[in-house]
């Protein structure tokens, strides 16, 4: 009997699950087929195992080149993310709502309420009904909040004057707002980033494509002056419409610090479950992060992240 011969498939799906994680990872969005590959849910190159396991095994070959593919493509997914955890004494909540279409001003705010976060980002404020946020903010007792464009910031802890920064091609705005924690200040800043457009580049229309891209790198411009221009602790949170790998991601990184949910979380942490991916996020260099975690929310097409520091 022949021994076992490896599966070309086999070493291909390997491989190419290798070159889609460098390229997504290192060239991501400085060409729009990189980017394609950068946003794609990574759970689609995991679902690519399941044909090529039916062949390796129908055709007798070994299963080592697979079996490291299948792992890889597990990895990349953040199933196998996990963080110890422990209690913090901040709670950061961080919730695109989307306008409220799909729940109540009562509804919403007693959800929040029972999560017992110190600070609420919430994005997409900007309600359908416009007798929808006074009669939310009237409910979410405890609370001092500001406002910015669709972003609003609640907070149980002593808040000082809000600064608001315009995003580019957009009618969005950034929100700082200067926090007092444990005696020194923390500057919270609250961001929804564009989306990229990524049917017309399946459609073939790369213009469109481009402009989302380019105004998405001109958005992190505004956000890198926010960081620069920001002394003291700086925690960044919110819908950035950025899954955690690619260019705009590491710049996010690089400027506000490592992101929580890498520290402090476990599970892949999709906070838009639709497409299996995870573009809501906190991240800091100046709080440690103890625990994150994604939860069920109400009335919206995202999950809120909620992370505790110390």
């Amino acid at each position: 009997m022949s021994a076992r011969r490896p599966s070309r498939l086999a070493l291909a799906y390997l491989v190419g699950l290798l070159l889609v994680w460098a390229l997504s990872e290192w060239v991501g969005e400085r060409t729009l087929p990189t980017l394609l590959l950068a946003y794609t849910p990574p759970l689609l190159w995991l679902l690519l195992a399941l044909p090529v396991w039916v062949w390796v095994l129908l055709r007798r070959r070994k299963v080592g080149a697979v079996f490291l593919a299948t792992i890889i493509a597990v990895w990349g997914a953040g199933l196998l993310h996990w963080r110890p955890q422990s209690a913090g004494q901040l709670r950061v909540l961080t919730y695109n709502v989307a306008g409220g279409r799909t729940t109540t001003p009562a509804e919403l705010a007693a959800y929040l309420l029972a999560q017992n976060a110190d600070v609420i980002l919430l994005q997409e404020s900007n309600y359908v009904r416009p007798e929808f946020g006074p009669a939310f903010e009237s409910a979410m007792t405890g609370y001092s909040v500001a406002h910015a464009a669709e972003v609003t910031t609640f907070s149980r802890l002593p808040m000082a004057p809000e600064t608001r920064f315009d995003l580019p091609q957009n009618s969005r705005e950034v929100l700082l707002t200067p926090l007092t924690w444990q005696g020194r200040t923390l500057n919270v800043v609250n961001a929804h980033l564009g989306t990229v457009m990524l049917s017309p580049l399946l459609q073939g229309d790369l213009t469109q494509a481009r402009r989302t891209r380019n105004a998405r790198s001109a958005q992190v411009d505004v956000l890198r002056r926010v960081a620069l221009q920001t002394s003291g602790a700086v925690l960044l949170g919110g819908d950035l419409n950025t899954p955690p790998r690619g260019i705009i991601y590491r710049r996010l990184r690089d400027l506000f610090g490592p992101d929580a949910y890498d520290k402090a979380g476990r599970g892949a942490g999709w906070t838009f479950p639709s497409l299996k991916t995870r573009i809501d996020h906190q991240m800091t260099r100046d709080l440690t992060p103890t625990r994150a975690k994604v939860l069920s929310g109400v009335g919206s097409d995202h999950l809120p992240l909620l992370v505790e520091y110390k």
